[in-house]
């Protein structure tokens, strides 16, 4: 099967600082993969590279066979990126957020489609308010609910679980799940072993800008993971 994804020998490097050094991936339709390691260790540049956000120094990155260097543009239309920052506008409203991010994307939808993401992540109450006036865990949530609007082929999330209540991690989980069942990739990263880990297939341990270890996650319990981190992210830490 031809991956969604593809990152063969990419490196980022500022000067002599080397943030991802020959990191090869692939994604496949259907699958998710998340991405494991400490502070520094690549997992947000990785992303931002995909996302068309950031140049790379060397290496390829397609998304569906397309270049995200030279063919930046149309890759964007495939993608969804959730940064870790809800990255919203606080004087706008949450509709009014919604309403423009579409425009962005070049997908303008109405009011109704606008509240039924709202309702779907249980904000419609706020609907008219500014996003100032929502706590972190609701900008979390509205952030998220972009995904809804305009479903991407493939998601990028950057630690997409922080700050989001039981319940809305919930609906996260289950939206993620229908989401790889009509074949989306899925890329995210974390710091937790927590509910995310029960939504990927695979787990890629970045250290030291390389992928120190990339494992299946079936079959693995949360203590082998847990010691397969410590020995390849925390040891180089």
């Amino acid at each position: 099967m031809v991956p969604l994804i593809r990152v063969a020998g990419l490196t980022k490097r500022y000067g002599v600082h080397f943030v991802l050094d020959g990191v090869n991936l692939d994604v496949h339709p259907g699958e998710a993969l998340a991405l494991l390691g400490a502070n520094g260790a690549g997992k947000t540049t990785l992303l931002k590279i995909i996302a068309t956000l950031v140049r790379p120094s060397a290496g390829v990155v397609a998304v569906a066979g397309h270049d995200c260097v030279r063919e930046a543009e149309r890759v964007r239309r495939d993608i969804g990126y959730v940064a870790h920052g809800s990255h919203l506008y606080e004087d706008l409203t949450a509709a009014e957020n919604l309403r423009f991010w579409t425009e962005l994307a070049g997908k303008p939808v109405g009011r109704e489609a606008i509240l039924s993401a709202l309702a779907a992540i249980e904000l419609e109450a706020v609907a008219d308010d500014t996003v100032r006036t929502l706590s972190a865990g609701m900008q979390r949530r509205l952030s998220l609910a972009r995904l809804l609007l305009v479903p991407p082929r493939v998601l990028l999330l950057d630690e997409p679980f922080a700050s989001l209540d039981q319940r809305a991690g919930k609906w996260l989980e289950e939206h993620l799940l229908a989401r790889k069942t009509r074949g989306a990739a899925i890329v995210m990263s974390t710091h937790s072993f927590g509910r995310e880990l029960d939504v990927v297939d695979r787990v890629a341990i970045l250290a030291e800008g390389r992928v120190a270890v990339a494992v299946r996650r079936e079959g693995l319990t949360v203590d082998e993971l847990q010691r397969l981190y410590a020995m390849h992210a925390e040891g180089r830490a």
